[in-house]
């Protein structure tokens, strides 16, 4: 009996399929191995995707791209530096007083702490007032061997101080090469796409650019306000060191959900053995809620939109999946990269509900 022959074009397509998958597997695996060094090179990356319409506007105006590179990224970098030298002194003189009364924050948290103890004292048994005051003991010193352990590798790690001095030396010169030759990248990938589908692929990657471009222009400005909120008002209820920690509950604010949690702990626990009380930390707690709540239903709906159109506990598994891959470089990259896996998955859901798969009959049905 004669075998039957294979579709030709589902042969092709699965050999397609084939390539394009483990271009994707190797892909990620190298991003795994290389996460340690990647981290200045994906910033001057954002930094250039976010220069390059600058550049453009420039080019339009007869400036060589090479100087346009160079005038834009120098403006921007000049932009920072001057941020720096007005906020360096109040930053300065905060970050030493807080290092300074660290030691004094320190014994009034442990005084309020004894308090409490002493109130549960005249409540519990003897017995399980020791059981407490024992698990409480060793909770606290797990805590401060993690923090001596984290603190130890962050100051003697080499691939930490690396990724500093890269950062600083290595992500100018990474953000200047990307953003001079730019369209000569996009050309020369545009160039490698396959034939057939070149222009579908050209469709997807043009929804891509918009949702990042959308991301990263509407977070930056949501960090800047947010943090310029934080600080006035934390310094307003007269919290010491209220300026460093605003802006950097702001910066936090690119990390969704951890970054707005973690700056408003960081921040009440700070009121906390500062004030004594409970009213003052009480206050601040809520001015990170109203923060929040601005932040979630106003501020980043009206500048960054719809256009990410992720939803909230996808971004919740896609940072706890890239950070344990590819640590922190994970949680950076987490949420503009499943905004480029939500448009993949939706091209790829609607080709599905339009074809025989879905529907052998008639194909998908509107809805």
């Amino acid at each position: 009996m004669r075998r039957p022959r294979s579709d030709p074009v589902m042969t092709q397509a699965w050999r397609q399929g084939l390539f394009w998958a483990a271009l994707i597997v190797l892909f990620i695996v190298a991003v795994h191995v290389l996460r340690s060094i990647l981290l200045p090179f994906v910033a001057g990356a954002a930094i250039a995707f976010f220069l390059d319409p600058l550049a453009d506007r420039l080019e339009k105006l007869r400036v060589s791209r090479t100087l346009a590179a160079i005038l834009v990224l120098a403006a921007f970098l000049l932009l920072i530096g001057a941020m720096l030298l007005l906020l360096e002194p109040l930053l300065q003189a905060q970050v030493t007083q807080l290092i300074s009364r660290f030691p004094v924050y320190l014994a009034a948290a442990r005084t309020q702490i004894d308090h409490l103890f002493e109130v549960l004292e005249d409540r519990l048994p003897p017995e399980d007032m020791q059981r407490l005051r024992d698990a409480a003991g060793a909770k606290i010193a797990d805590l401060v061997s993690g923090a001596g352990q984290v603190l130890s590798g962050v100051l003697t790690g080499g691939v930490a101080v690396a990724n500093i001095l890269s950062l600083i030396f290595i992500t100018p010169v990474v953000s200047f090469f990307l953003l001079r030759d730019w369209d000569l990248i996009i050309a020369a990938i545009d160039s490698w796409l396959p034939r057939q589908h070149v222009q579908t692929i050209r469709e997807q990657a043009h929804l891509i650019e918009q949702t990042l471009s959308g991301f990263i222009r509407g977070q930056f400005s949501v960090c800047a306000l947010l943090g310029v909120y934080y600080a006035i008002g934390l310094t307003a209820l007269g919290l010491d060191f209220g300026l460093v920690v605003g802006f950097l509950a702001g910066l936090l604010i690119f990390i969704p959900f951890i970054g707005g949690l973690t700056g408003g702990l960081l921040a009440v626990l700070l009121a906390f053995a500062q004030f004594g009380d409970w009213h003052r930390p009480l206050y601040v707690a809520l001015l990170f809620v109203i923060g929040q709540s601005l932040e979630g239903n106003f501020i980043t709906p009206k500048l960054v939109g719809d256009r990410v159109n992720l939803h909230p506990v996808w971004i919740i598994f896609s940072l706890l999946a890239f950070g344990a891959v590819f640590g922190i470089l994970g949680v950076l990259i987490a949420v503009p990269f499943s905004a480029v896996l939500g448009v993949l998955f939706r091209f790829a859901l609607a080709r599905y509900l339009s074809s025989p798969l879905y529907d052998p009959g008639q194909g998908a049905h509107p809805t």
